[in-house]
């Protein structure tokens, strides 16, 4: 069922260098993908405290705080009310703790999961009621570790997981567009499949070995 096209896309994550790579920067990683998909290019606008690009042909707007993660909402704010964008119209891509990495969730509303970029976001707009694409990275098993974890980059194949994520995303993007939604769960939200078991290697000679049931 078609709802509201997204009018807003947010990535969420830290400015700076040493923060480029780490797990907390899943939200922007995914937009930078998204605006090389669309061919949009990021700005830094000081009015919206982040880099801003925007996608005249579907009009549409990709934003990446620069206020850190624990002040999102300022940007955020900004940006939506200059333009008139509601909550509701607007996608928010984050890090999840709660998922695994390489699968994601796409949802609308709902808690807030003890993210502080979602937290602040949702006191600045007064609502919980926005779409948020859920980036599994996975959790440190402690949670007293848990921001010395989202500061770190991932493992090389937890990358790699993270990535085929964000790949899935790109891939549902043309439907998220047209306000799709449901349909761009199907695609986002479905578990990877897991790796093929390796086939039984054949004895030399190339003869197929001889079946219990043909003996």
């Amino acid at each position: 069922m078609a709802q509201a096209k997204p009018r807003l896309v947010v990535g969420l994550g830290n400015p700076g260098a040493e923060y480029t790579e780490t797990r907390h920067n899943a939200g922007f990683w995914f937009c930078e993908r998204l605006a090389v998909e669309l061919g949009a290019a990021f700005a830094r606008e000081a009015r919206f405290h982040g880099f801003v690009a925007h996608v005249r042909s579907e009009n549409l707007w990709l934003l990446m705080p620069q206020t850190y993660m624990n002040r999102s909402g300022q940007s955020v704010g900004a940006l939506l009310r200059f333009y008139r964008i509601e909550p509701a119209e607007m996608l928010v891509v984050h890090d999840e703790l709660d998922l695994p990495p390489g699968q994601g969730r796409l949802k609308f509303g709902g808690g807030l999961g003890g993210h502080n970029g979602l937290k602040d976001i949702t006191a600045h707009l007064g609502t919980q009621d926005y779409w948020r694409l859920r980036v599994g990275i996975g959790h440190p098993g402690d949670r007293n570790e848990v921001v010395n974890y989202v500061l770190k980059p991932p493992r090389k194949e937890e990358r790699g997981e993270i990535d085929a994520t964000l790949d899935r995303a790109l891939l549902a993007w043309p439907t998220l567009a047209r306000g799709d939604y449901n349909a761009a769960m199907q695609k986002i939200n479905a578990k990877p499949a897991p790796p093929a078991a390796p086939a039984p290697a054949r004895p030399e000679g190339g003869a197929n070995p001889t079946k219990k049931e043909d003996a």
